[in-house]
């Protein structure tokens, strides 16, 4: 592995002056790296999951104004929560953080482990790190797109299909354990920074997969199914699949699977949307 030597004293703090020293001239702003707050941090992390940073600004600022607390959010009607998070895309990540907001709700405290956050809804390990770096400052082993892609360029040159795990060690050598929020967020901007001057180097990863396209994905016929139920509150399947330029088939395959993931619930043939509880 070309930069096995790079892994003294040395070369370590050289290397963290470079990241640190980018991030202090150039390093960008986000509402959600203005806070602490580990409610806005989590949402702010299931948000950024699968979309754009540019695209989550506005949604963000949206949604803290609605929902500045979990109980504000577990008080909310499901449509109105799906409602605001339109536009973002994969709205499996609004129902599932709907439900982790209550149960936060119903905690004295916000969880402050990987293994309690990992219990709440739609929180995966790595978003698990991430709360736990940004909002509570641990020094954990955190690994995303923009993270991975410095560790590519600069340690595995050449190489394909690195996986994660042979990464996961660098990242710990690595790590800024006095402040590794601030560490994570100038190494996400330098990852950035690599993709847009060189191209993007996650495509050696083992972990690299291709988006399939949207337009007449099973996605969208999801998305526009929920988004025709906000403006009809209930309505039947054919109602559904005439407003919709899908086969019936496949609008209604999309209306069972949400049924079955707890978007909406179905009576005599009728539709609407579900209680998140």
């Amino acid at each position: 592995m070309e930069g096995r030597n790079f892994l003294d004293e040395a070369g370590i703090g050289a290397f963290r002056s470079q990241v640190l020293g980018i991030y202090s001239e150039r390093g960008r702003s986000f509402p959600w790296r203005m806070t602490r707050d580990p409610w806005s941090i989590l949402v702010s992390e299931i948000m950024l999951q699968q979309t754009q940073t540019e695209r989550v600004v506005p949604k963000y600022e949206a949604w803290m104004r609605a929902y500045p607390d979990p109980s504000a959010l577990a008080a909310a009607p499901l449509a109105d929560v799906l409602g605001l998070w339109s536009g973002l895309g994969y709205n499996r990540r609004a129902l599932a953080l709907a439900k982790a907001a209550a149960r936060l709700a119903s905690m004295r405290s916000f969880p402050g482990d990987e293994d309690s956050l990992m219990e709440l809804p739609g929180v995966g390990p790595y978003t698990a790190r991430a709360v736990l770096a940004f909002a509570f400052g641990r020094p954990v082993v955190l690994i995303e797109t923009n993270i991975r892609s410095v560790f590519l360029h600069r340690f595995f040159k050449g190489e394909e299909e690195v996986p994660d795990s042979r990464i996961a060690p660098l990242v710990e050598a690595t790590l800024y354990r006095d402040d590794p929020r601030t560490w994570y967020y100038a190494l996400m901007d330098y990852g950035v920074e690599i993709k847009k001057s060189l191209g993007n180097p996650n495509t050696r990863s083992a972990h690299y997969a291709k988006q399939s396209p949207f337009a007449d994905s099973n996605r969208r016929i999801r998305g526009e199914l929920l988004k025709a139920m906000s403006g009809k509150g209930r309505a039947d399947a054919e109602e559904l699949a005439a407003g919709l330029p899908f086969a019936r088939e496949r609008v209604e395959a999309a209306l069972r699977e949400l049924a079955a993931e707890g978007f909406v619930a179905e009576s005599c043939g009728v539709y609407r949307f579900a209680d998140k509880g």
